[in-house]
């Protein structure tokens, strides 16, 4: 079984380069496209996979022919489908990805089967055989039954709710996480004070500054790390990248300062490459690292 379950969104992407991102009655030129698989909850389990980390997904997808290339990306990485869910004449999820020449990204997107997974479809004893379960934006219904059986369990619920956090009720799995990642806009939907007086500060709080790196909140203690200084070209899936370092890293050592560290680092390499599945290998990783001290 793996060790850590993600659940969230599977997609098919289409990332358009452009020359800048558009503006109302604006337009852009399209300097090159790819197409390959991603959502937040597959991409932190291929970097996972590629981190050494045995790694499982509750998800789904149509069973369309970006389905089809979704899933046999996802199984040539390693990823255990056993959770993934095919649905019978639905469409895979499709994210426009437009970038523009700093890396920063602007999303389109339909929802198709993306979340077709209800709580009746999750699978307990999948979730409770786990060390760590990790979700992503989905249905708030099943995010909370993920969670809260996780957690019941005494297996660690880390979230990243993502962009669209201020307009989900995601109340019950936010009350069932160990751990919560947040880039600065959505801790300012969420977050009613500073760490030490919110709702959060019994358990730990990641707050993601992007190319500044990225602090860490701890009921015991704050850790701070500055980030790594690399030329962005695509941002895309570098929250993911750094999801995947972070909770990798904190398998192998309890140590949040480690953690936010090796979380920085994944990020980074991702931001400096084409697509959402920038993330580095463990030995890319730790050579990254090497160079740097």
């Amino acid at each position: 079984m793996p060790r850590v379950v993600t659940a969230g969104h599977v997609n098919w992407d289409v990332t358009l380069r452009v020359d800048r991102l558009p503006e109302p009655d604006g337009e852009s030129r399209i300097r090159s496209q790819q197409s390959s698989g991603g959502g937040s909850a597959a991409n932190v389990a291929v970097a996972l996979s590629g981190l050494n980390v045995d790694a499982g997904l509750v998800g789904s997808v149509g069973d369309d022919e970006n389905g089809l290339l979704a899933r046999r990306e996802l199984d040539e990485a390693g990823v255990d489908l056993r959770g993934l869910l095919t649905v019978s004449d639905g469409q895979t999820a499709v994210k426009y990805l437009l970038v523009d020449e700093q890396g920063e990204v602007a999303v389109l997107g339909n929802d198709g089967a993306n979340e077709a997974v209800t709580p009746d479809d999750v699978d307990p004893d999948y979730v409770r055989a786990a060390d760590h379960v990790h979700l992503t934006s989905q249905r708030p219904d099943t995010a909370a039954a993920l969670a809260e059986t996780a957690s019941a369990a005494g297996v660690r619920v880390s979230f990243d709710p993502g962009r669209r956090l201020a307009d989900r009720d995601f109340s019950r799995a936010l009350d069932a996480a160990d751990i919560l990642f947040l880039n600065d806009r959505e801790a300012e939907s969420v977050l009613e004070a500073e760490y030490p007086g919110s709702a959060f500060a019994d358990r730990v709080l990641v707050i993601k500054h992007g190319s500044e790196g990225a602090v860490v909140h701890t009921p015991d203690a704050t850790y701070e790390h500055p980030g790594f200084g690399v030329d962005p070209v695509d941002t895309t899936g570098a929250g993911d990248a750094f999801a995947a370092g972070f909770v990798a890293a904190l398998l192998e050592v309890e140590d949040y300062e480690r953690a936010v560290e090796h979380g920085n680092a994944c990020g980074a390499l991702a931001a400096a490459a084409e697509g959402a599945r920038a993330a580095p290998t463990e030995s890319e990783l730790q050579a990254f690292l090497d160079e740097q001290y």
